[in-house]
Protein backbone atom coordinates (compact mmCIF):
# COMPACT_ATOMS: atom_id res chain seq x y z
CA UNK A 1 0.00 0.00 0.00
CA UNK A 2 3.27 2.26 0.43
CA UNK A 3 3.51 3.24 -3.12
CA UNK A 4 -0.30 3.98 -3.71
CA UNK A 5 0.54 6.54 -0.79
CA UNK A 6 2.83 8.19 -2.27
CA UNK A 7 1.85 8.25 -5.28
CA UNK A 8 -0.80 10.10 -3.89
CA UNK A 9 1.06 12.42 -2.16
CA UNK A 10 3.42 13.03 -5.09
CA UNK A 11 0.55 13.92 -6.88
CA UNK A 12 -0.96 16.31 -4.46
CA UNK A 13 2.37 17.86 -3.85
CA UNK A 14 2.48 18.69 -7.75
CA UNK A 15 -0.85 19.74 -7.92
CA UNK A 16 -0.48 22.19 -4.88
CA UNK A 17 2.92 23.54 -6.51
CA UNK A 18 0.38 24.54 -9.72
CA UNK A 19 0.00 28.38 -9.41
CA UNK A 20 -2.63 28.46 -12.13
CA UNK A 21 -4.57 25.59 -10.04
CA UNK A 22 -4.28 27.56 -6.43
CA UNK A 23 -5.53 30.98 -8.45
CA UNK A 24 -8.67 29.77 -9.99
CA UNK A 25 -10.57 30.23 -6.82
CA UNK A 26 -9.68 31.47 -3.77
CA UNK A 27 -12.51 29.62 -1.70
CA UNK A 28 -11.18 26.66 -3.01
CA UNK A 29 -7.82 27.50 -2.88
CA UNK A 30 -8.37 28.38 1.04
CA UNK A 31 -10.24 24.94 1.62
CA UNK A 32 -7.65 22.43 -0.07
CA UNK A 33 -4.75 24.53 1.92
CA UNK A 34 -7.15 23.69 5.24
CA UNK A 35 -7.64 20.38 4.30
CA UNK A 36 -3.66 19.77 3.41
CA UNK A 37 -2.76 21.73 7.13
CA UNK A 38 -5.12 18.99 8.60
CA UNK A 39 -3.10 15.96 7.22
CA UNK A 40 0.16 17.72 8.00
CA UNK A 41 -1.02 18.04 11.68
CA UNK A 42 -1.68 14.01 12.16
CA UNK A 43 1.72 12.79 14.10
CA UNK A 44 0.80 8.77 13.25
CA UNK A 45 2.27 8.07 9.99
CA UNK A 46 0.06 5.73 8.83
CA UNK A 47 -2.57 7.81 9.44
CA UNK A 48 -1.14 11.17 8.35
CA UNK A 49 -0.70 8.90 4.54
CA UNK A 50 -4.51 7.97 5.05
CA UNK A 51 -5.22 11.86 5.26
CA UNK A 52 -3.84 12.53 1.92
CA UNK A 53 -5.11 9.31 0.52
CA UNK A 54 -8.31 10.81 0.61
CA UNK A 55 -7.54 14.54 0.04
CA UNK A 56 -6.08 13.09 -3.51
CA UNK A 57 -9.57 10.96 -3.84
CA UNK A 58 -10.87 14.37 -3.31
CA UNK A 59 -8.76 16.24 -5.77
CA UNK A 60 -8.69 13.58 -8.49
CA UNK A 61 -9.92 14.79 -11.88
CA UNK A 62 -13.47 12.60 -13.09
CA UNK A 63 -12.89 9.57 -15.24
CA UNK A 64 -16.06 10.00 -16.91
CA UNK A 65 -18.06 13.89 -17.34
CA UNK A 66 -20.46 15.59 -19.61
CA UNK A 67 -23.63 16.81 -19.93
CA UNK A 68 -27.02 15.41 -20.55
CA UNK A 69 -26.81 11.88 -21.89
CA UNK A 70 -23.76 9.44 -22.67
CA UNK A 71 -23.25 6.17 -22.74
CA UNK A 72 -19.64 5.24 -21.67
CA UNK A 73 -17.04 2.83 -23.63
CA UNK A 74 -16.50 -0.38 -21.50
CA UNK A 75 -14.62 -0.12 -18.73
CA UNK A 76 -12.70 -2.93 -16.12
CA UNK A 77 -11.85 -3.44 -12.70
CA UNK A 78 -9.97 -5.58 -11.20
CA UNK A 79 -11.04 -5.31 -7.74
CA UNK A 80 -13.62 -3.67 -5.63
CA UNK A 81 -14.19 -0.23 -6.61
CA UNK A 82 -15.76 2.65 -5.32
CA UNK A 83 -18.36 4.80 -8.13
CA UNK A 84 -18.63 8.11 -6.99
CA UNK A 85 -21.01 10.46 -8.84
CA UNK A 86 -21.92 14.23 -8.88
CA UNK A 87 -24.73 15.82 -10.54
CA UNK A 88 -25.22 19.82 -11.24
CA UNK A 89 -28.86 19.27 -12.56
CA UNK A 90 -31.94 18.18 -10.68
CA UNK A 91 -32.26 14.76 -12.86
CA UNK A 92 -29.48 12.47 -12.83
CA UNK A 93 -30.00 8.52 -13.75
CA UNK A 94 -26.94 6.15 -14.59
CA UNK A 95 -27.07 2.61 -15.17
CA UNK A 96 -24.00 0.58 -14.37
CA UNK A 97 -24.10 -2.33 -17.06
CA UNK A 98 -22.34 -5.40 -17.07
CA UNK A 99 -19.82 -6.60 -19.82
CA UNK A 100 -22.97 -7.96 -21.77
CA UNK A 101 -25.26 -5.04 -21.16
CA UNK A 102 -27.47 -6.20 -18.42
CA UNK A 103 -28.33 -3.74 -15.94
CA UNK A 104 -26.15 -4.32 -12.74
CA UNK A 105 -27.52 -1.15 -10.68
CA UNK A 106 -29.83 1.69 -11.08
CA UNK A 107 -28.43 5.01 -9.67
CA UNK A 108 -29.87 8.43 -9.79
CA UNK A 109 -29.69 11.69 -7.36
CA UNK A 110 -33.27 14.04 -7.67
CA UNK A 111 -31.87 17.80 -7.38
CA UNK A 112 -28.22 17.29 -7.78
CA UNK A 113 -25.56 16.32 -5.26
CA UNK A 114 -23.56 13.47 -5.06
CA UNK A 115 -23.68 9.96 -3.90
CA UNK A 116 -21.37 6.77 -4.18
CA UNK A 117 -21.91 2.68 -5.20
CA UNK A 118 -19.42 -0.09 -4.29
CA UNK A 119 -18.96 -2.02 -7.45
CA UNK A 120 -17.48 -5.50 -5.28
CA UNK A 121 -16.98 -7.87 -8.33
CA UNK A 122 -14.55 -7.27 -10.27
CA UNK A 123 -15.08 -7.35 -14.34
CA UNK A 124 -15.83 -5.25 -17.40
CA UNK A 125 -18.70 -2.30 -17.02
CA UNK A 126 -19.92 0.51 -18.51
CA UNK A 127 -22.11 3.37 -17.31
CA UNK A 128 -25.60 4.92 -19.77
CA UNK A 129 -25.90 8.18 -17.58
CA UNK A 130 -28.99 10.52 -18.28
CA UNK A 131 -28.78 13.82 -16.94
CA UNK A 132 -30.25 17.29 -17.35
CA UNK A 133 -27.09 19.27 -16.99
CA UNK A 134 -23.25 18.52 -16.00
CA UNK A 135 -22.18 15.37 -14.48
CA UNK A 136 -18.88 13.93 -12.91
CA UNK A 137 -17.79 10.43 -12.43
CA UNK A 138 -14.87 8.83 -10.43
CA UNK A 139 -14.35 5.24 -9.94
CA UNK A 140 -11.81 5.22 -6.76
CA UNK A 141 -10.44 2.06 -5.21
CA UNK A 142 -12.48 0.60 -2.52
Amino acid sequence: MRPRAGWSLALLLAWAASPPALAADPAADASIRQAFARCRAVEEEHARLACYDRLALQLAPPRFQGRLTLQTEPFEIGAPTLLRYESDGPIFVMYLKDAAGGIVQNLHIGGGGGASFLIERPGTYSLHINGSETWRIWLDPA
